[in-house]
């Protein structure tokens, strides 16, 4: 076990030290390696976190319309667009704060966070503190909790792909087609997608890349006075993170990483994509005996097959005539994969489905249909999970591909299949430059990450935390055995919260590889 030094509270005794560039490692080298020196790229990011250390961040309370109370205190951090040319045009980033609610002496720094996507904003992150919540009261005393919006997220600089209201409009097309006319229409409806990215997304789209948004956590991290980098990432952020601790391997004090995604450069992104699809189905199983198990709750049948005949009458319905004109297949897929996702939400989801099933269809078109109050938010989270997954690696550009791919899982695995393939088609025919993935990998430097993974995760599959386990070396993993809730370290499991708060407070980590039970189930809601 590796120990890190406890960082003073004074972050302008760290300025002088931070200005360094950033240590050549194998993600910022030239295509050339070691020989021919560290990248424009890295060589930028020096000089960007030179004068975000010099200019700090001028911390005032919240705009009103943000939605975020005192003691959260926001500010802005100012980055380059393009790293290789760190004078020119930059861009603002929307970063908050609350203060950490130790004494001075327990003070360990910032701790910074990203909630996924890519397209997830993490300003909500200090709420964790305001609205006390129990899981991290002592990691509240030893760190700021820290969020921010990544480049091209809501308030830095968002990026737009399609008119927001005509994002959300609904119903849409049903995801499963027909037949080729159908496989047609979804094939034309990603292009002119991926061409509006183009159209509206101006001078930023072909920057939108993860390292580019690890970069930005590097400058974060100066102008925030801290001289290594603590962080929480979840989902996608856990890709975000293993890549700032490629690139970064000296800058970073405490990492733990939660529902990992696998970080193979052969998976980014269309083999995760495909990966997921499998995944999704045996959660939505899990959800289905679920029902079957309260069918005197929710009488939607006793066993799971009978549950599945009635999710496919539900479909069937719903594309014949839409619930309430709206609420097609489509926006059914929509509200439904959230039973994969976390199972805090099985007994929102079953009780409005029980409920359409015995005659009142409000629950569910209430839960299910468009929501134009935030459809400019859910537009531009969708816009930049695009444009970072378009623009990290190279996609097939092949239909025939796609459809032979796709064609065959959902024979198997058709809860997410045909949904997840035309959210992502986009990439096929995308304008922008696509990068190589990085290799992420430890290298000299680096302390020891922690790595969480439940063994059901459908959005991100349980491989994935082991693959990113082989390839940091003297990383730790704790796996959540027989669960599936995307996003571990929020849920209630001692096992698990007692170990993370260890590691951030203490250091503290077990010195081997930790399995935990689940965290307990959902129970029907009371009536």
């Amino acid at each position: 076990m590796r120990r890190i030094a406890v960082l003073g509270a004074t972050g302008a005794l760290l300025a002088g030290t931070i200005a360094a560039a950033p240590v050549a490692t194998a993600g910022d080298l030239t295509p050339g390696g070691a020989a021919q020196g560290v990248s424009a790229e890295a060589r930028g990011v020096g000089v960007a976190a030179a004068r975000a250390a010099k200019a700090g961040v001028h911390w005032t309370d919240c705009p009103t319309a943000w939605g975020l109370k005192s003691p959260v205190q926001c500010g802005y951090v100012t980055v380059p667009i393009d790293y290789a040319h760190p004078d020119g045009p930059s861009i603002r980033l929307a970063v908050d704060r609350v203060r950490s609610t130790g004494t001075p002496a327990q003070r360990q720094g910032s701790l910074v966070y990203n909630p996924g996507g890519p397209g997830g904003s993490g300003m909500k992150f200090p709420t964790r503190v305001t609205t006390k919540n129990p899981l991290w009261t002592k990691i509240a005393q030893a760190y700021d909790f820290v969020g921010f919006d990544p480049r091209g997220v809501g308030r830095s600089a968002p990026i737009s792909c399609e008119d927001p209201r005509e994002f959300a409009k609904a119903p849409k097309a049903d995801p499963v087609p027909a037949d080729a006319a159908d496989k047609l229409a979804q094939r034309k409806l990603a292009k002119e997608y991926a061409d509006g990215c183009a159209q509206r997304s101006g001078a930023l789209l072909r920057y939108m890349t993860t390292p580019n948004t690890a970069r930005d956590m590097d400058v974060i991290r100066a102008a925030l006075g801290d001289r290594k980098l603590n962080y929480l990432g979840v989902s996608y952020g856990t890709y975000l993170g293993a890549v700032y601790a490629t690139l970064f391997p000296t800058h970073v004090r405490r990492l733990l990483v939660d529902s990992v995604v696998n970080p193979d450069p052969k998976d980014i992104w269309y083999q995760n994509n495909l990966s997921q699809d499998v995944a999704f189905e045996g959660r939505w199983k899990d959800f289905e005996n679920w029902v079957a198990r309260y069918d005197s709750v929710y009488h939607l049948g006793g066993t799971r097959a009978k549950v599945q005949q009635q999710w496919l009458r539900l479909r069937v319905t719903a594309k014949r005539q839409p619930i309430g004109g709206v609420v097609g297949p489509a926006e059914l897929i929509s509200f439904f994969q959230n039973a994969p996702y976390y199972d805090q939400y099985w007994p929102i989801i079953a009780d409005a489905w029980g409920k359409y099933v015995a005659g009142d269809a409000r629950p569910l078109v209430k839960a299910a249909g468009p929501d134009y109050t935030n459809a400019a938010a859910a537009e531009n989270s969708n816009a930049v999970y695009t444009a970072v997954e378009c623009n990290d690696a190279h996609w097939p550009t092949s239909w025939r591909r796609w459809d032979r791919d796709n064609t065959a899982l959902n024979a198997k695995y058709p809860f997410m299949t045909w949904s997840n393939a035309w959210m992502n088609l986009p990439c096929a025919t995308w304008t922008q430059p696509q990068h190589t993935p990085v290799d992420v990998r430890s290298h000299q430097g680096l302390p020891s990450v922690l790595i969480v993974q439940s063994t059901r995760d459908a959005a991100t599959p349980y491989s994935g935390g082991v693959e990113l386990h082989r390839r940091l070396a003297g990383s730790e993993m704790i796996t959540e055995r027989g669960a599936g809730s995307h996003g571990v370290t929020g849920l209630v499991n001692p096992c698990i919260n007692d170990r993370v708060t260890a590691y951030f407070v203490d250091g503290r980590l077990d010195g081997h590889d930790v399995t935990c039970g689940p965290h307990a189930g959902p129970v029907p809601n009371a009536k």
